[in-house]
């Protein structure tokens, strides 16, 4: 690169005939919020319950049981310094940007106070009720502060807003125990729970009665302290919980919260104002909170009139943040709100915020009053300042704190309704919808940061659901985006409620965009995820309308996770005809003629590839039957298949090692010795090998005569010791044909032979006993010489579909049956282990 120009080489230099183009300069107020650079998915392993899970969001989550070194000990507790991090991060709303603001007192608060913390002290639970405004978790946080001593393991703050009962014992597990990437089932949750002794603080709890009474049987060492609105359902009766009323604050100190959020005294007019106002509103301390913030917009208008007259027109130049006095000199008089306005003040306090902080109102009530965080309003609202318009929010008091966000105060979302800003809400929500959708893909954001902000996402994506049209060539339907991007957050940071909601809600959008790639996905995971809660029957039924799917668009991959998910269904089901049947379409690679085919990857272990008679290697002599023998009752469950499969590994050696044994035989063989069919007895074996053809084939290795047994031959096969053919030494004819014998039982011209049995697919298998050892006697000579093991192999390379199935059991390490045979020829194929 040229050192004098520091722009890329192919921009060109001096002297070579191209000029130098420089880039173009960045608007350093244009936000970059283009697609990024796709790279690598991003999979997270949570273990959870005896399973575990990989968070897919490219095939699908993968699930298998979790191995045992895999499997996580007794997590440790967190110390006092990391719950109080972890508290600040995780139960606490952030601070809003701007200059930092003096903490207000809680006033008229102190008796309740105090009869709260020597309830709790006691370790009896109670519930603060109170309406909405009413000071309620500005009291809690003062309480909690209280009881930081009273128990070991501390004080734990949690948000009941939405949350279910065993929601919020994951909740408090995590809190007290460092175990993030693990999710315990029931059991083991209540386990790890009941040891965990704090001062639990849940405020805007939503349920009572039996559930309430769940939570606390599960937790009998902790004290509850929980802040509800009156129209809760009460706990049960016998529940000891106790009950504190919050009721509203008396005139006084409605006039004392107006003066310090103004910042000076009332006067006679204004005092009176409040007054009225506090007949009307109760007492309630957000109606005064609001009030202070109309009487101090009222001062700045009036500090507005007053630099006009001291300024001239040069706006720029008044002192914005100059102090007010009461008396705002011969300036014109602004009117005190009226009644009205005061009882309903937000269009009046929005008409005085900034731009930026309208702005947000209206995204706020597009979102059903979810507050986007602060972080967004940039890239929402088009200023690169709009994160201050939280803070003038919250002053105003037109904003609440809910948990670890924002939302908008009680009755605000009605009234900023009334006043027209919900005109745009479609095209809002979708503003909001493309945002998250590149937000919670983005790679640097973590899962912990979108289950912060799951409300107002998974509120965006079930507004612009409804709307979701198929999209053109190329693109992708906001809806389901943002979808794809969300659920692998929630599953993995263990915001599971939100994770389901997000599939349906995505299921349901891939459906209306004809999108069946997407449908797939959603559909598996649900499957997973009801396998996780251990519902079985929809875990089964999502799971095959996924492989539906994904069967009509090939996708082998997600197939492959399908199937796997499947099986543990039919596993933990013991349904291992519903296994089989979802392993059927599995793909088998094509194998060279001479190589066993193996069984599909991943259900070589779960399937048997033998047939259910050929359960033993080596048939001890027994009478043969008159009767086929009954078929032996297959174990169920995929742990009587894995027995199974042992025996067949230790029937893969032992075939291993007669195979070698024949193979030196016909090394030193006589390669004139003619077809080894020729040396078949009367009641040859019609099972295949691996290479031997089928018993109606063509190959060299059937016998197509009319079952004439042959002439025996008597040429000599061995050499004897002086390696010599034709020598003195050589073994008689009866030894070397003894020693070809396979089994089989002869007798002289004249005599009879038993009915041999076929393994021929057109008739039933019969065990044969013919592996035992007898005496076999030579066609001619009828004289009789001790067995050998001998198995005997076909030269023929092609196998047959018979030879084919007998060849995939060899790979699934299934035994060979010694006991078949052949009726259609009489012909020896071989494959007979003695």
């Amino acid at each position: 690169m040229d050192p004098t120009n520091q722009g890329p080489e192919e921009y060109g230099h001096e002297g070579d005939g191209r000029a130098p183009r420089p880039r173009p300069p960045r608007d350093p107020l244009t936000p970059d919020f283009g697609a990024h650079t796709p790279g690598p998915a991003r999979t997270v392993r949570v273990i959870a319950g005896e399973h575990l899970l990989t968070v897919n969001p490219v095939d699908g989550s993968e699930i298998e049981l979790c191995p045992p070194t895999e499997r996580p000990g007794r997590p440790a507790k967190r110390s006092a310094e990391e719950r109080a991090e972890y508290d600040e991060l995780a139960a606490r709303p952030p601070t809003p940007a701007g200059p930092a603001r003096p903490e207000q007192p809680l006033l008229g608060r102190q008796d309740e106070r105090e009869q709260l913390v020597r309830l709790l002290a006691r370790g009896r639970s109670v519930r603060l009720t109170g309406p909405s405004g009413s000071g309620r978790t500005s009291l809690l946080d003062l309480v909690a502060e209280d009881c930081e001593d009273l128990a070991p393991d501390g004080v734990v703050r949690l948000s009941g807003y939405g949350r279910t009962p065993a929601e919020l014992l994951h909740d408090l597990f995590h809190t007290v125990h460092d175990a993030d990437p693990h999710r315990p089932d029931p059991e083991e949750l209540r386990t790890l729970v009941r040891d965990i002794g704090a001062v639990v603080v849940v405020d805007d709890l939503g349920f009572g009665g039996a559930l309430l009474d769940g939570l606390l049987d599960a937790t009998p060492e902790c004290a509850f302290l929980l802040g509800a609105t009156p129209d809760t359902p009460l706990p049960s009766a016998d529940s000891a919980v106790e009950e504190v009323a919050l009721s509203g604050l008396d005139r006084a100190g409605g006039v004392d919260v107006i003066e310090r959020a103004v910042g000076r005294t009332l006067t006679e007019e204004e005092a009176n104002w409040a007054g009225d106002l506090w007949f009307e509103s109760e007492g309630l301390p957000l109606r005064f909170v609001q009030a202070g913030a109309l009487l101090r917009q009222r001062d700045q208008l009036r500090a507005d009139v007053d630099a006009v007259d001291a300024f001239g027109v040069f706006e720029d130049a008044r002192p914005l943040s100059a102090p007010v006095d009461a008396g705002a000199g011969d300036a014109e008089e602004i009117p005190l709100p009226s009644l009205g306005e005061a009882a309903a003040p937000a269009p009046l306090l929005a008409a005085r915020l900034s731009a930026s902080a309208r702005a947000t109102l209206r995204f706020a009530v597009a979102l059903d009053g979810e507050v986007p965080h602060q972080a967004h309003l940039p890239a929402l609202v088009g200023d690169t300042h709009a994160d201050a318009a939280l803070g003038e929010l919250v002053a105003c008091g037109l904003v609440s704190p809910v948990g670890v966000r924002y939302r908008l105060a009680a009755g605000i979302q009605t009234q900023l309704e009334a006043a027209g800003y919900d005109d745009d809400t479609e095209a809002r929500a979708a503003a909001a919808a493309q945002h998250y959708a590149w937000w919670a893909g983005h790679p640097s954001v973590t899962p912990q940061r979108v289950c912060a902000e799951a409300d107002a996402v998974l509120t965006a994506l079930a507004l612009v659901v409804p709307s979701t049209t198929p999209p053109a060539e190329d693109e992708e339907a906001t809806s389901v985006r943002l979808a794809r991007a969300a659920a692998p957050a929630f599953a993995a940071g263990l915001h599971w409620s939100a994770w389901e909601s997000a599939l349906h809600e995505g299921a349901e959008a891939a459906r209306l965009a004809g999108e069946s790639a997407d449908r797939a996905y959603f559909h598996h995971e649900l499957g997973v995820l009801a396998l996780c809660a251990g519902d079985l029957d929809r875990a089964r039924s999502e799971l095959e309308a996924s492989l539906g799917l994904r069967g009509a668009l090939t996708d082998k991959r997600g197939t492959v996770a399908g199937r796997r998910a499947l099986a543990l269904v039919a596993d933990a089901s013991g349904d291992v005809p519903g296994l089989l049947a979802a392993m059927a379409g599995e793909e088998v690679h094509d194998a060279r003629p001479e190589e066993p085919v193996s069984p599909p990857r991943g259900i070589q272990a779960a399937l048997p590839t033998y047939p259910p008679e050929a359960q033993t290697v080596v048939h001890r002599a027994v009478t043969p039957p008159p009767a086929p023998a009954p078929q032996a009752r297959r174990p169920s469950g995929l742990k009587g298949l894995a027995r199974r499969n042992l025996v067949a590994v230790g029937a893969g050696a032992l075939l291993v090692a007669v195979l070698g044994t024949v193979v030196t035989l016909g090394a030193t063989s006589n390669n004139d010795a003619g077809d080894p069919a020729d040396r078949g007895g009367v009641n040859p074996s019609a099972s295949t090998g691996l290479d031997d053809g089928g018993p109606d084939s063509e190959t060299p290795g059937a016998d197509t005569g009319t079952g004439d047994t042959g002439t025996a031959t008597s040429r000599p096969t061995d050499p004897g010791p002086d390696g010599t053919m034709g020598t003195s030494d050589d073994p008689t004819p009866s030894e070397s044909a003894s020693a070809t014998e396979t089994g089989s039982t002869g007798s002289d011209t004249g005599g009879s032979s038993p009915t041999p049995s076929s393994s021929s697919s057109h008739q039933s298998p019969r065990p044969s006993h013919s592996a035992s050892p007898s005496p076999t006697s030579s066609s001619t000579g009828g004289s009789s010489s001790s067995p050998s093991p001998t198995v005997s192999t076909s030269p023929d390379p092609e196998p047959s579909d018979s030879a084919s199935t007998s060849a995939s059991g060899t790979a699934s390490s299934a035994p060979i049956s010694s006991a078949s045979s052949s009726q259609d020829t009489g012909a020896s194929t071989s494959g007979s282990v003695i």
